[in-house]
């Protein structure tokens, strides 16, 4: 089935991508690319990008911009995981800061930060759950 054949009735499109600013895109697909176990792809232009995961998901995108991050993002990504300590772990492993101040004291989830200071959530989901 093409991908415009799996349009839901009455949209003008459907999202293919979510792309990232920063100011290091090899660096910073380098860090997404260990977090989710995916292939960063060669250089494209300006951008590099994760190879899309199996799943229907959009493909992540890093593209270099000249300003740096300045206030709280007003989008970010959830990754779902099974062990919110493990993953917060091996997040911080990788690169990662815990998001102190965001705390939301929800125990389903954590606030971390990427190396370019980009806020993502880590939420805990059971097996089979979305």
């Amino acid at each position: 089935m093409a991908d415009h054949e799996r349009m839901m009735p009455g949209a003008i499109g459907w999202v293919t991508s979510v792309t990232v600013d920063c100011s290091d895109p090899e660096k910073l697909a380098q860090f997404w690319g260990r977090l989710l176990a995916l292939e960063v792809c060669p250089r494209h232009g300006r951008y590099v990008a994760l190879r899309r995961p199996p799943l229907q998901t959009p493909e992540l995108v890093f593209q270099p911009v000249p300003e740096p991050k300045r206030a709280k993002a007003r989008l970010h990504l959830d990754v779902a995981v099974l062990d919110l300590v493990d993953a917060t772990r091996r997040a911080v492993d990788l690169g990662a800061t815990i998001a102190e101040d965001l705390d939301t004291g929800d125990e389903t989830l954590r606030v971390l930060r990427d190396p370019e200071g980009n806020e993502f959530c880590l939420v805990r989901r059971g097996p089979g759950e979305p």
